[in-house]
């Protein structure tokens, strides 16, 4: 039995844990992976304040987690499988057991959206890849795609630049949408190169990926183009889809959060990237963990 259980430790998550065993009281953190999140992949990070030089994702997050250790969170590793928060007391079950608590922080996050594209799952891990951090260093001297448009899409294409011989970043619109110091970062950049107005039909090859089939979003024009690998940074979803009908949810499956980030479920709480929110940053994740963390304090004071 704990007093705050937190599903997810990516920022969100841990900052929470830092905030709530700090507060006294008896925390468990679940994480299926390693802690970090999505922030725990990135390569660098250069808007997270008291960093002016930037700092490795996988750094900063291991400094909240050791933290949050520190004030006497505990750890376990596990998938969440379901849950019941309709009583007092709230059920978590995992592969291996069920753990209980008197009120809960959903911190799950969000995970790589996918093209659905045919080829992409049979080259998963043979040339598609979701995370440029994990998998750059297999492509050196390669020519590799970035599908997506945004800060990540963009920012990944620029890690990439580290290894392969040349990175085509391949957007539908004629623009991109990341913010302006990072596209110029890759105008800049010699080994970028751009296909505007364009997307990706289907991924090719034989045992490992070989070619993008890719049209022209204007003209429907399609073409074939040689790759040694694919990264695909279209956006993501929520991780929700254990939690049923356990609270209430928008279209896309984000949580819908309330005053103090309560949800519609008596005694748990939502943070981070999982919420149905405007800016999903690893600053916005930390301000989201400590809110819901102290909420999380008063409303077991108030039982």
């Amino acid at each position: 039995m704990y007093e705050i259980a937190i599903l997810g430790g990516g920022p969100a998550g841990l900052t929470a844990g830092i905030y709530a065993a700090r507060a006294g009281r008896k925390t468990i953190l679940i994480e299926r992976a390693m802690p970090g999140g999505q922030a725990g992949l990135t390569d660098r990070i250069e808007n997270y304040p008291g960093f002016e030089e930037g700092i490795s994702g996988p750094e900063l997050v291991q400094k909240f987690f050791s933290q949050a250790q520190r004030f006497g969170m505990e750890y376990m590793t596990a998938e969440v499988t379901g849950v019941d928060f309709s009583g007092e007391i709230k059920k978590i079950a995992t592969v291996d057991k069920e753990i209980e608590a008197e009120s809960v922080i959903i911190a799950t996050g969000a995970q790589a959206r996918k093209l659905q594209v045919p080829g992409e799952e049979d080259f998963q891990g043979r040339g598609v890849s979701y995370c440029a951090t994990c998998d750059g260093a297999f492509f050196k001297n390669k020519k590799v795609a970035v599908v997506g448009g945004g800060d990540a899409a963009v920012e990944e294409a620029i890690f990439l630049t580290k290894f392969a011989s040349e990175v085509v970043l391949i957007h539908r619109r004629d623009k991109l949408r990341a913010t302006k110091i990072v596209q110029d970062r890759a105008f800049e950049n010699e080994k970028i190169d751009f296909r505007f107005n364009t997307v990706v039909k289907e991924i090719q090859g034989d045992k490992f990926v070989e070619k993008l089939l890719l049209e022209k979003v204007d003209t429907g024009e399609q073409f074939e183009e040689d790759f040694d690998g694919v990264f695909i940074f279209i956006g993501t979803v929520p991780n929700t889809r254990f939690l049923k009908d356990a609270v209430e949810m928008n279209e896309q499956g984000y949580i819908k959060a309330y005053d103090y980030l309560s949800t519609s479920a008596k005694g748990v709480f939502v943070a981070g990237d999982v919420r149905e929110k405007f800016l999903r940053q690893v600053s916005t994740a930390v301000g989201d963990g400590a809110t819901a963390a102290m909420a999380a304090e008063r409303y077991l004071g108030e039982r």
